[in-house]
């Protein structure tokens, strides 16, 4: 069985049996550089580039696919993880979703895929054009306010041209896409993270100012397509 959550700039993949070809080079874990091909309980873990990514799932989610609905593979997947009052903020590339549940059972959710000052491709974009690595930034106590991703980036570009690095305007930035993320979850006492985020340590230690952070890693949705 091949389990896929195909997001915009990787894929994660869970498989029941090793698969040679995801283990190349290409098969990376983010920014560490590690292979992903770890067993856990007998499965094969995989986070590869989503160009690369040409196996046909047997179950899959997310931007580039047509599978199950993302909401139901997350509230599955965080089920198993988290407390029975728990809020769940999985934090993409291209959107935002955070579900409650109440005694155990789903209770509410909401869903933003229209606004970049709450997601990560902004994030992606700006490391790569001021060319830095996550280990560049580090959590600062002043943020941006970016209810506008387009504003933020104005208030980059100023403080760069006051002096101000390029590590600590961004990691500024990622203070307020995190304090977004916190307010869009409705301002929970423990969040608990899904996504690519979790690897971000200047994001999870700028949400830490607002809530107890509890980093789940970037399979829940992935995992909540496995039959219970």
């Amino acid at each position: 069985m091949i389990y896929v959550d195909a997001g915009t700039t990787y894929t994660k993949v869970i498989t029941t049996s090793r698969h040679p070809e995801l283990g190349s080079g290409s098969c990376r874990e983010g920014d560490s550089g590690k292979i992903s091909d770890q067993v856990r309980n007998d499965m094969f873990y995989y986070i590869i580039p989503s160009k690369d990514f040409a196996l046909k799932p047997d179950k899959s989610c997310g931007h580039m696919s047509n599978g199950e609905n993302e909401i139901v593979a997350l509230a599955k997947g965080a089920r198993r993880h988290v407390t029975p009052d728990a809020t769940v903020l999985d934090l993409g590339s291209r959107d935002a979703k955070w579900i409650k549940f109440c005694d155990g059972k789903f209770h509410d959710m909401d869903w933003n895929n229209s606004c970049a000052s709450s997601t990560g491709a902004t994030v992606e974009m700006l490391m790569k054009f001021y060319d830095l690595a996550v280990n560049d930034l580090k959590a600062v106590s002043e943020r941006f306010p970016v209810t506008c991703g387009i504003f933020g980036l104005e208030k980059i570009m100023d403080d760069i041209s006051n002096g101000v690095s390029a590590a600590e305007a961004v990691s500024k930035f990622i203070h307020g896409v995190a304090y977004n993320a916190w307010t869009f979850a409705k301002q929970p006492e423990i969040l608990y993270l899904s996504g690519g985020f979790c690897e971000n340590k200047c994001f999870v230690k700028s949400l830490e100012n607002y809530c107890r952070v509890v980093p789940l890693g970037r399979f829940v949705l992935c995992e909540g397509l496995i039959d219970e």
